[in-house]
């Protein structure tokens, strides 16, 4: 079964640092710029239930006709501070399989926090980053 996801995520300062397009569905030209879009979007309602919340698993807070955003927020929001948050555009119907998802990149997101090479808010351009992102999204989307 085709399965369309969309991987992105996004800094304190709502800047993307790593988008992936990580379905299985064939790709439309539009479709990326629309995905993009769809995720920017959807982040005043992150930013309104992050801080309602203590869990850093949002699941599903948007939905756009087929469409769904789940989001992961880093434990920051947790201490009333700006916060990185995973955002998944998805057609699927996995909660666990998003979650785990989610919980496997977000400590790949922190080995390159702790990289002395990588500045804090720019954009990841690891392949190795890229390569295990993509496997996990096989593995659980």
């Amino acid at each position: 079964m085709a399965s369309t996801a969309c991987f992105m995520i996004v800094s304190k300062n709502d800047i993307p640092i790593y988008e992936a397009e990580v379905g299985t569905a064939p790709k439309k030209e539009d479709a990326a710029h629309q995905h993009q879009f769809i995720l920017h979007a959807a982040l005043d309602i992150v930013q309104d239930l992050a801080w309602t919340t203590s869990a850093m698993f949002l699941k599903s807070i948007d939905r756009f006709n087929d469409l769904v955003v789940s989001v992961y927020v880093t434990a920051g929001h947790i201490l009333h501070i700006i916060h990185t948050r995973l955002m998944l555009l998805h057609d699927s119907r996995n909660d666990d399989g998003i979650k785990s998802f989610f919980q496997e990149v977000h400590e790949l997101y922190i080995k390159i926090l702790l990289n002395p090479l990588y500045l804090p808010g720019s954009r990841i351009t690891s392949s190795h980053f890229d390569t295990k992102v993509r496997a996990l999204a096989r593995k659980y989307l």
